[in-house]
């Protein structure tokens, strides 16, 4: 990494929306607790607290198999204006010590603390600073990682969590690279990793040892970023300004749909909404996605990209009832419907605390 290294924090809230209930409520205190829908609307959980998550409860679970395995988990409704809140009470905090901030979503966010209002040398210092700062001003904890670069700092913050404090010096990024599984790299899953151990690839340095032309027949375009984050090399700034690169609509149902008729009508409501939030925010989209869930969980995603881009409701909805024709919906039970939007383009950065999160599984 030529030059003087960077100082990066990565900050995250400790299980942000279940901290925020238990804060609010003290007979939550202390219990196992998810934030989500209930198990009988076909409800999934969005977070859980660390005592939910000795149970196995984790976040995107359906909260009826959530309280299988946690008979007394407490399931407590999302209040996103309230989590708002809060989220806003930190990034304040956190701009205290720089404008450098880039907030990836209401509970975490990149610092560049190379240079900072405070002039603390260590970022170290800094990243204990703001977590007092924050437990004073919210009651809530939050865990930070401390890097020459975005990558390591990110896999720092969850080292010790929660309330953990993890520092890699730049001497000591080869030991601790030496010491990653391969799934530590960023954008490899499940899936990918599978496919980078079939190549014989365990851990995350066997990737500098690989041949290129092998590495990119296992996860194609990804190879040369992968053998970057491999050798600790993450050039990427702090961006305060970033914006969201898409807008999205969902709803799970609490009865299986399965009639066309039924299918489109809903496609169309979630394209009305996710049109009013372009309206909203005076964005453009190119890119209509739509995501299916079927009665067995699997899920599809479909996209179509036009080179006109457009907030029109009725386009919108008749690209992704179209879409939706490329699916097995008809034939198959479907337990969810999405529509999202992607390739923004429009004056001035999207806020981050948006009500219209991007989807994913």
């Amino acid at each position: 990494m030529p030059g003087a290294p960077r100082r990066i924090i990565h900050l995250d809230m400790d299980a942000f929306y279940a901290s925020v209930e238990q804060r609010d409520d003290p007979a939550l205190r202390g219990r196992p607790v998810a934030v989500g829908g209930s198990a009988g609307s076909r409800g999934v959980v969005a977070a859980a607290s660390y005592e939910a998550r000795a149970f196995g409860v984790r976040s995107a679970m359906p909260t009826a198999r959530a309280l299988r395995l946690c008979p007394q988990l407490a399931v407590v409704p999302p209040d996103f204006a309230r989590y708002r809140a809060v989220s806003q009470q930190v990034m304040a905090i956190l701009r205290s010590a720089t404008p450098l901030v880039e907030p990836l979503s209401l509970d975490e966010a990149y610092l560049d603390v190379t240079e900072n209002l405070w002039g603390e040398p260590l970022a170290r210092e800094v990243a204990r600073g703001l977590k007092a700062r924050i437990r004073e001003a919210t009651g809530l904890g939050c865990s930070a990682g401390v890097a020459p670069n975005k990558f390591l700092a990110k896999i720092a913050s969850g080292w010790r969590k929660p309330d953990g404090l993890t520092v890699i010096a730049p001497e000591r990024v080869e030991p601790f690279l030496q010491e990653l599984p391969v799934e530590a790299l960023w954008g490899v899953g499940p899936v990918t990793a599978r496919k980078l151990r079939a190549i014989g690839i365990e851990r995350l340095v066997d990737v500098r040892r690989a041949q290129r032309e092998v590495l990119v027949r296992a996860v194609g375009t990804m190879a040369d970023w992968l053998a970057r984050l491999a050798r600790g090399d993450d050039p990427r700034p702090v961006e305060p300004h970033r914006p969201w690169k898409s807008i999205s609509a969902e709803t799970t149902y609490a009865v299986d749909l399965d009639d066309a008729g039924e299918m489109r009508a809903e496609l169309e409501h979630l394209a009305r909404r996710v049109a009013t939030s372009l309206d909203k925010r005076a964005r453009l989209a190119r890119t209509v996605t739509i995501k299916v869930r079927y009665a067995d969980f699997s899920t599809v995603t479909r996209s179509h990209t036009d080179a006109r881009a457009t907030r029109d409701a009725a386009e919108i909805a008749s690209r992704a009832v179209a879409l939706l024709e490329r699916t097995a919906a008809m034939r198959r039970p479907v337990r969810l419907l999405g529509v999202g939007v992607h390739g923004l383009i429009g004056a001035g950065p999207l806020p981050y605390a948006s009500d219209d999160l991007p989807f994913g599984d």
